[in-house]
């Protein structure tokens, strides 16, 4: 008996996927190689910013990922980079400073504008990314990997890693920010969003007007 109501369960949806399914139009061989060679997006998204759960993040848009024992590697989450935009250049420390996490350490200059950011960490900076001093616009084209600003020996990791966003609370924090921002400039979550919901690369130059300082100041811990 239980063998036969197997057989009509499978039986029933064999035929709801043929009713389902056969006005369907075939897919060619040529989509179907096209749609397996589209990239799928790497962690996850929160109102179009990328979010990745690799790194550990900071209230201040900075990002921190372990590298190794006390050494972290450091830079800029994907919402402070798009509030930055087309940068034109980025003053770091040098090796060998020491950094104190929540302290004024970064400064990005537009038109002749500066604004600060804050260390997401605390330690002796080893490394500063050359290829970011170089180019500045790597910071927005790739926040996460190429754009990354500094490595840093961290002595305490425990208590750095205590003053980071719980990890449950990431998504939430960077859905505050995005709509704290959107209801400052309401037109910012229409007409300037663009790439199928992504943020454009770069919301003060889609806001003629706006005071790019201000604006990024309004999030970046000062």
């Amino acid at each position: 008996m239980t063998l036969i109501l197997v057989l009509l369960m499978f039986g029933t949806f064999i035929l709801i996927d043929y009713l389902r399914t056969r006005h369907a139009v075939p897919i060619t061989a040529a989509e179907a190689a096209s749609a397996d060679m589209r990239p799928a997006p790497a962690g996850e998204f929160v109102e179009g910013f990328h979010v990745p759960a690799t790194v550990r993040y900071h209230a201040g848009h900075g990002w921190a990922q372990r590298e190794r024992s006390r050494l972290m590697r450091v830079g800029v989450d994907e919402f402070g980079a798009a509030l930055l935009g087309n940068i034109s250049h980025i003053a770091m420390p040098m090796p060998g400073r020491w950094v104190r996490q929540g302290q004024k350490v970064w400064s990005f200059t537009r038109n002749g504008e500066k604004t600060e950011m804050v260390s997401p960490v605390e330690g002796e900076i080893v490394e500063v990314n050359p290829e970011v001093e170089k180019d500045p616009s790597l910071l927005r084209k790739d926040p996460f990997g190429q754009g990354w600003l500094m490595t840093v020996n961290v002595p305490d990791e425990e208590s750095v890693q205590r003053n980071f966003l719980p990890v449950q609370m990431v998504k939430a924090w960077v859905r505050d920010c995005a709509e704290r921002l959107f209801a400052k400039q309401p037109q910012l979550a229409g007409p300037v969003m663009a790439d199928g919901g992504r943020p454009i690369e770069d919301f003060a130059a889609g806001l003629p007007g706006t005071n790019w300082r201000e604006l990024t100041q309004e999030f970046f811990i000062q």
